[in-house]
């Protein structure tokens, strides 16, 4: 009896409670499988009442899921005890299923085992099983992000850095002009078939497709760690060819 009450008492000590409660509000996924989560392979999900929550995400890279570019779309969300059912519909086609088993949660991170179905016109196409951890998400810079900046990297390497200068206008259509110096230092926009953007949290995500010949739809993914006194500075980790994984930073203050 005493070895049962010991075994009891560590269940319930573990047991997660009023989850329909604390689940509310903003998380962003940061590890998958005990490994930093690849800034490129996060989303942002945001519950606003225990049956409806929106996400944001970004894919082009993942080999079991198609390319996705999602804003804020609306997930119907279950709750049942301490398993959360997220179901979203990309398009008219496609359907995914996110089954969240949560393990523990507190007011800065979660933890929750997500088993996810991908179904495009009613058939499963590829399924995933992951140990995810999430932290939770106070600051929101959707908004902070508008105007135009200028900067450079601050880090040694990243995708698309080429050593140089460069603005951005970021507009709140959620498009965006790039600029580059020409031969006489003048400020020249890229003439980007198109050029979009999002914020959600922290998370910034951009695409654009070049004009011209050989065009490829390109994307890049940072998390802003701060926006304040006319400074923005962005982080991301990614990952090189050959696996190994760096962090790349950027810093660019705002033109008046």
């Amino acid at each position: 009896m005493v070895l049962a009450a010991i075994v009891l008492t560590g269940c319930n000590k573990d047991k997660v409670t009023n989850l329909d409660e604390q689940i509310i509000g903003k998380w962003m996924t940061a590890e998958r499988n005990g490994k930093p989560a690849l800034t490129n392979e996060k989303s942002v999900i945001t519950f606003v009442t225990p049956t409806q929550a929106y996400m944001s995400l970004s894919f082009n890279s993942r080999t079991d899921l198609p390319e996705m570019w999602s804003i804020e779309s609306e997930v119907d969300v279950v709750i049942e005890g301490n398993k959360v059912t997220l179901t979203r519909h990309p398009d008219e086609h496609t359907t995914v299923v996110d089954v969240f088993t949560v393990t523990s949660i507190k007011d800065s991170e979660m933890k929750a085992n997500v088993k996810g179905t991908l179904t495009i016109d009613g058939e499963v196409v590829s399924t995933s099983n992951n140990d995810v951890r999430f932290v939770k998400v106070y600051d929101e810079y959707s908004s902070a992000i508008h105007g135009v900046w200028e900067g450079s990297m601050t880090s040694d390497q990243s995708q698309f850095d080429d050593g140089e200068e460069h603005r951005w206008e970021f507009k709140s259509d959620g498009s965006y002009w790039f600029f580059s110096r020409n031969d006489e230092g003048e400020w020249v926009r890229k003439d980007d078939v198109f050029s979009q953007y999002f914020v959600d949290g922290v998370l910034m995500c951009a695409r654009w497709l070049n004009a011209g010949e050989g065009q490829v739809e390109n994307r890049e993914w940072w998390e802003i760690s701060s926006i304040g006194n006319g400074v923005m500075n962005w982080t991301a980790l990614r990952m090189k060819d050959d696996g190994t994984t760096y962090t790349a930073t950027f810093s660019m203050t705002k033109v008046q």
